[in-house]
């Protein structure tokens, strides 16, 4: 697979995927960020106001090491285990599109997440300018 991978150090590594990566001319197809910490554990246990903080900070830190913003994202698709976690959902989003233009976005309720204490998984689609300093790296 070519293209420029993106596996930034404040996220969670994982042997068996990569956080994102980024082909000139394509859309960039970021994994679903959770509430895991850089060692791997649930951060927010039961607390989904938390759990949404540390999966967008978790979305931030793939963003960053892409050099790009929350500006870019054109998709959210955002996966919880309880529609009664949707307001804290819009709240931590709205703290990042305080202009109130946001990407398109889906709401997914899911029995379960990769583990059991997890609440919230987001994912997003970036596009990325072809001039983007991305596409210099090397594969």
């Amino acid at each position: 697979m070519s293209g420029a991978r993106i596996d930034p150090a404040a996220v969670k590594q994982q042997p068996y995927y990569t956080h994102a990566v980024a082909r000139l001319g394509q859309p960039v197809f970021l994994t679903g960020q959770v509430a895991w910490d850089v060692d791997g554990t649930v951060v927010g246990i039961g607390d989904i106001e938390t759990q949404v903080m540390k999966a967008w900070a978790n979305l931030e830190a793939v963003l960053a090491d892409l050099n790009a913003t929350v500006g870019d994202i054109v998709k959210l698709t955002t996966y919880a285990t309880d529609r009664a976690f949707i307001p804290s959902i819009h709240r931590e989003r709205a703290k990042r599109y305080t202009t109130g233009h946001y990407p398109a976005s889906t709401f997914i309720h899911v029995a379960g997440l990769a583990h059991p204490d997890l609440m919230v998984e987001i994912e997003a689609i970036v596009i990325l300018p072809n001039h983007h300093p991305i596409f210099a790296r090397s594969n």
